[in-house]
């Protein structure tokens, strides 16, 4: 007599029981997440719907694989493949950190400070899977972006991220821009506003940002900064054994670890900005939250700068730091 089938509701409960076992933060909701995508549902929530639902062999095949990966400790960004990023659909693998929702406030921050300001000149070090820029070229009417990194992988993974949220590449530009020995290729939102653009190049923080690239993206090689946004490693170097294995394990070490107190690349950053913004541009930094105390006791090393706040993410955390150019 045969086997009766799984239903979606037992594999469910026992992904999660499994799940629980394996050590995994919000196994429930992880094992809804996985379950939903391997069975190809729009959504969460149609698990809900389909309960009953038998499973056939093949279904279960497919969910075995995906739950044996899971339980290792791979991000659940990397199995399904992608994450949502304020709305916009933002590829990741193994190339670059998985944007974090409460990294989402910087977008809010640099579009308050851009205000009334037609055209900004956006830069983005260290832009990883390319999802700050993203959405600032999407958001921000007029902007002109430039995302850089120093991974030619990470820049990879950014421009098929762009592709794929409708910001299409300029050839032109990017010819123009690999004269200078940083490579870059711009892109042209066609999205509703299509008056802003999204360039990317590589290169060690602002050393990246070369005269030529400048003119391709603000279209005068002089031209200062509006807005400079980073979320620069910044994990102190002795806390390697205290990550999360997802973290520790997929992340790449490049984008981790700052050094012995986490903030080796914020300050060349910050030494590096005298006389590249216009007076009253914002820098905006994504932190760890015992750093902005650190920050502002150090602000009297940059003397062009004027140190305008530590801010909270909507989990009342200690995320990032703002200072203005004078």
């Amino acid at each position: 007599m045969p086997q009766p089938q799984m239903t979606v509701l037992e594999i469910l409960n026992r992904t999660k029981v499994f799940f629980e076992k394996k050590g995994i933060p919000d196994a429930r909701l992880d094992a809804e997440y996985i379950i939903s995508y391997g069975l190809k549902m729009k959504n969460r929530m149609d698990l809900y719907l389909n309960f009953e639902k038998p499973l056939t062999p093949a279904e279960l095949d497919v969910l075995r694989t995906m739950v044996a990966r899971r339980a290792t400790r791979e991000p659940l960004q990397h199995i399904i493949g992608d994450t949502s990023f304020r709305g916009f659909i933002i590829k990741c693998d193994r190339r670059a950190l998985i944007p974090r929702p409460e990294t989402e406030s910087l977008v809010d921050m640099a579009s308050d400070s851009l205000k009334g300001i037609e055209k900004p000149f956006i830069v983005e070090i260290g832009t990883g899977t390319g999802a700050i820029s993203i959405a600032c070229a999407k958001e921000i009417a007029g902007a002109k972006v430039l995302a850089t990194d120093v991974s030619e992988d990470a820049l990879a993974l950014a421009r098929t991220n762009a592709e794929a949220n409708d910001l299409a590449g300029n050839p032109d530009a990017e010819s123009a821009a690999s004269s200078t020995g940083s490579t870059a290729s711009a892109s042209s939102a066609s999205s509703a506003n299509e008056a802003s653009s999204l360039t990317f190049a590589q290169g060690d923080l602002l050393n990246a940002i070369t005269a030529d690239v400048i003119a391709n993206v603000a279209g005068d090689s002089s031209a200062k900064i509006d807005c400079l946004i980073a979320n620069l490693p910044y994990i102190p170097d002795s806390e390697k054994d205290k990550l999360q294995p997802e973290v520790a394990k997929y992340d790449p070490a490049l984008a981790l670890f700052g050094g012995e107190d986490g903030l080796d690349l914020v300050r060349k950053l910050l030494q590096q900005t005298e006389g590249k913004l216009k007076p009253g541009a914002s820098i905006l930094l994504e932190i760890g939250s015992e750093q902005g105390e650190m920050l502002k006791a150090e602000a009297e090393k940059y003397p062009w700068l004027e140190f305008s706040g530590i801010h909270k993410d909507f989990c009342n955390n200690v995320r990032f730091v703002s200072y203005k150019a004078k």
